[in-house]
């Protein structure tokens, strides 16, 4: 008889004890599947600024190289017929030309890619320094690697102003 008092008084762990446990590590999975999905996309839309940023930032660096003739490269558009308007240098222009030919290459990772170039005369100084702002943008259809079927218009717009030596 002493052993069955003994068992009588243990007490461990009942099946709804067990049942919840269970349903409390489930939520926590499915959470955790969750928040990987979201990772993914927010890693695309990373990878996609990233190389949109090296494109915006490559053409500025070509511009403030040729900061002389900064002026011949307004009018830039990779998506028009004559991307690089006629009056443009041969420096200009082969900048013009390299670049539209790196927006094109990336294309296998951003959709729809494209880009300008504006450059207007900054307000007056005084005394006058010539500054004109350049203004750079790209714009592409995001998210096209996220497994989303939902794609949205992104654009990046760098300025800078840059004046001649």
């Amino acid at each position: 008889m002493p052993n069955q008092s003994r068992v009588a008084d243990q007490s461990g762990f009942t099946l709804v004890d067990g049942l919840l446990a269970s349903v409390l590590v489930g939520v926590g999975l499915l959470a955790l599947a969750a928040m990987q999905g979201i990772s993914l996309a927010r890693n695309v839309d990373a990878n996609e600024l990233t190389r949109v940023t090296n494109l915006t930032s490559d053409i500025i660096e070509r511009i403030q190289f040729n900061r002389q003739n900064v002026t011949e490269y307004n009018g830039v558009n990779t998506t028009a017929t004559t991307p690089c308007p006629s009056s443009m240098g041969t420096m200009a222009r082969g900048d013009c030309l390299q670049w539209k030919s790196m927006l094109e290459a990336s294309e296998a990772k951003l959709a729809s890619v494209q880009g300008t170039v504006s450059v207007t005369a900054e307000g007056p100084t005084s005394p006058a320094l010539n500054q004109q702002r350049v203004t750079v943008t790209v714009s592409w259809m995001g998210s096209v690697n996220s497994g989303s079927t939902t794609k949205r218009s992104r654009r990046v717009t760098l300025e800078t102003v840059i004046a001649p030596e």
